[in-house]
């Protein structure tokens, strides 16, 4: 689509701040973008997804201990309780930290 039409608006030095403190939290680098994306859908969201990192990584450590211990229950035909015991620990925290994502985002309006 073309854009041939221009919108013009006068606003304090100030406010100007604060649209391009916005702007560059929300990632975005271009004013005009900025601008039109706000003017038409009113609003963006921006999310923080260390804590979706932060359970990937628990759940590699995980998934790197199972395998220790299923080549482990492969090699001898065994595997120790505590072993057991320590990757349902690992999985409980994995999904205590899943609920608090889900919560938080169920939150968003």
């Amino acid at each position: 689509m073309e854009k041939n039409t221009e919108i013009h608006i006068r606003i304090s030095k100030y406010d100007k701040e604060r649209i391009r403190a916005k702007m560059e939290s929300a990632g975005v680098k271009n004013l005009s973008a900025y601008l039109m994306k706000m003017a038409i859908d009113g609003y963006i969201i921006v999310l923080d997804l260390s804590d979706v990192k932060e359970v990937v990584r628990l759940m590699r450590i995980n998934s790197n201990n199972l395998n220790q211990y299923a080549k482990k229950a492969n090699e001898t035909g065994s595997i120790y309780q505590q072993d057991i015991q320590q990757l349902k620990n690992q999985q409980e925290e994995i999904w205590i930290a899943v609920k608090d994502i889900l919560a938080r985002l169920a939150a968003i309006q």
